[in-house]
């Protein structure tokens, strides 16, 4: 049991370390940085040379980022599909195997199917309302 335990101890020290670097490096910053000598010309964004005009980013709604998320979220279960393509010929050529992959890939694309009705039906599709 201690010599499981002392494998560890490698890990331990990194960490310890990069704690107490970190450390480090926020305290220096406070102690070394110039936080009295900042100006307001010195803070503003700096566009091209132009004086920035208006706000820098527009506001959107929290609909956008939904529908954001859903598209990532389908976007990656699509992705799935291709590997599986890829090898499909080459594992149904497998004695036994036609059925175990052809049938976990109907369950896979039946739970991103019950998840995207589920979407749609609650519309969590449409940002605009």
């Amino acid at each position: 049991m201690g010599t499981q335990l002392a494998q560890y101890v490698p890990v331990l020290m990194l960490a310890g370390v990069a704690v107490v670097f970190t450390g480090a490096m926020l305290g220096l910053s406070v102690l070394l940085g110039k936080r009295g000598r900042r100006t307001q010309v010195k803070d503003t964004a700096y566009e091209c040379g132009m004086i920035p005009v208006g706000e820098g980013t527009a506001r959107l709604s929290v609909k956008f980022y939904l529908v954001a998320m859903l598209f990532i979220l389908f976007d990656i279960a699509v992705v799935f599909l291709y590997p599986w393509a890829v090898v499909f010929r080459r594992l149904v050529a497998e004695p036994g195997m036609a059925g175990p992959v052809f049938f976990g890939m109907l369950g896979f694309l039946g739970i991103v199917l019950v998840g995207y009705l589920y979407a749609w039906r609650k519309r969590g599709l449409d940002w605009r309302g």
